[in-house]
């Protein structure tokens, strides 16, 4: 028998093949729809930045977008001798005289840059030595050439747009000088670090003396000395350059030239008295043993003034020199003053270079003025004082104000200090100031630390240790305390 149908039971529906296949296609495009929307969002090149951002999309590959050449331009990287680029400005007629000055500061394979000549090197000179420069032959653009007043002058300011042209890689300054000029490289380093090669800077001196400064400018750089130009203003001048000398044909000094440029480029000279244009004559121990309170950047016209050190020949003095800036340029000519309460003798020592006893409890205010045992340049004392641009203090036969004369004669290196050893050279020839005479002093020994480098602008203290009757006496560098009175 068969069951009775009741009348509440529904036949079972089976579903539709249609409705299943609508499911998913609805389904499908609902996931296409987001998908398609979230590629939007990630790569659509009109998109916000900012939403792009939120996205951290992972980097397979990250050596094909991460270049191997450090960007000189980041702040994280310190400036370094790399990063400049020296121009040397020589004249084939006085190089073979004036080579070894530009060749006691430059460090081949190390240093870059260009000497940059007027004429082909003689034959006398090739091969070119490796310990040089290489050099370069300035160009000669007869248009420029046939208006200006002093053509040599003209060759010489354009050696900066030339070497812009030379597009030397990863530079941050370009240094300007002259052959007969010595450079302390890491002093300069240190000192164009401090500011910031991304903007516009002219950085150099001006002259010792008046006359020559107001023939001129007082806000205009020495060339001879040396000046800096950042990147971004070696680029500008470069590019400006022949316009501005055809702006101003008769201008007849190359220095005055490249001021006059940026003048109109609205850029102002920034001062350094590291640099030294030395228009001067004569001995100027003086004015060394007195030096700034800034680091020693250069000196120029060494063939103009006596040999440095005596008993020696110019060059032979350069070399002696650039011995103590080898240990320690940090301290190269800083001036360093104390006192000795029990003989009351003050000593000044300009470090690296010269030592000075005086027998008299003196001032660093007075101290710090160059003793004057030069001249000014040229033609320059028959115009009326002052001549120069600091004070000076004339040599007198006071035995209180004259100093016992001691030259820097050796150096020897430890692991913690560093002993410069000070001969003497001369005595003042007069009767005692007091009680304690230095006329027996023969040799001062000065220890300084070996691995602390003097801050730009800092100074040192120090102490004397001497016993009555010693024909040597040491002195021996500090840091300086609050306490630490220099008179």
């Amino acid at each position: 028998m068969t069951s009775p149908v009741l009348a509440t039971d529904s036949p079972t529906k089976k579903p539709k093949m249609g409705s299943l296949f609508g499911d998913l296609f609805k389904s499908l495009a609902i996931s296409g729809l987001l998908i398609f929307l979230f590629y939007i969002i990630l790569f659509d090149n009109t998109t916000d930045n900012s939403l792009i951002q939120k996205w951290p999309i992972p980097i397979t590959n990250s050596t094909n977008l991460i270049s191997s050449t450090p960007d000189p331009n980041n702040p994280m990287i310190k400036t370094n001798l790399s990063h400049l680029v020296f121009s040397i400005v020589g004249s084939m007629n006085t190089w073979k005289n004036k080579r070894h000055y530009s060749e006691a500061w430059w460090r081949p394979n190390v240093t870059r840059g260009y000497l940059f000549l007027d004429k082909p090197p003689k034959n006398e000179f090739l091969p070119w030595p490796s310990s040089a420069p290489p050099f370069r032959v300035n160009e000669k653009v007869k248009a420029i050439y046939e208006r200006a007043s002093n053509p040599s002058q003209v060759r010489i300011v354009r050696t900066i747009l030339e070497m812009v042209r030379e597009g030397d890689e990863n530079v941050r300054w370009y240094v300007m000088t002259d052959d007969d000029t010595v450079l302390a490289l890491d002093n300069l380093v240190e000192v164009l670090s401090k500011y910031d090669h991304t903007k516009y800077h002219y950085i150099g001196t001006s002259s010792e003396c008046i006359r020559s400064n107001y023939d001129f400018s007082f806000e205009m750089a020495f060339g001879g000395a040396g000046y800096a130009l950042s990147y971004p203003l070696a680029s500008l001048v470069a590019s400006k350059l022949d316009g501005c000398l055809n702006r101003y044909p008769t201008l007849r000094v190359s220095d005055f030239m490249l001021y006059s440029c940026l003048a109109d480029l609205g850029v102002a000279l920034t001062h350094n008295n590291g640099f030294h244009q030395i228009d001067l004559h004569g001995d100027i121990s003086g004015l060394l043993s007195a030096h700034p309170q800034t680091p020693f950047l250069s000196l120029h016209h060494i063939d103009t003034v006596d040999p440095i050190f005596p008993n020696k020949t110019r060059l032979d003095s350069i070399k002696h020199l650039m011995k103590a800036v080898k240990v320690d340029p940090s301290r190269v000519l800083q001036q360093t003053i104390c006192h000795h309460r029990p003989t009351n003798w003050s000593i000044s020592i300009s470090w690296g270079y010269s030592t000075n006893i005086y027998e008299a409890t003196l001032p660093r205010s007075f101290l710090r003025r160059p003793l004057e045992t030069f001249r000014p340049w040229r033609g320059q004392r028959s115009s009326r004082s002052p001549f120069y641009m600091f004070n000076t203090r004339w040599p007198t036969n006071n035995p209180c104000e004259t100093p016992h004369v001691f030259f820097f004669h050796s150096t020897q290196e430890s692991n913690d200090r560093i002993m410069n050893t000070y001969v003497r050279a001369s005595s003042p020839g007069l009767a005692p100031c007091g009680n304690h005479s230095a006329n027996h002093i023969q040799r001062i020994r000065v220890f300084s630390p070996a691995k602390l480098p003097l801050e730009s602008n800092g100074r040192d203290c120090c102490d004397v240790v001497y016993g009555d009757g010693e024909n040597t006496t040491e002195v021996r560098y500090r840091a300086c305390t609050k306490e630490d009175v220099t008179a």
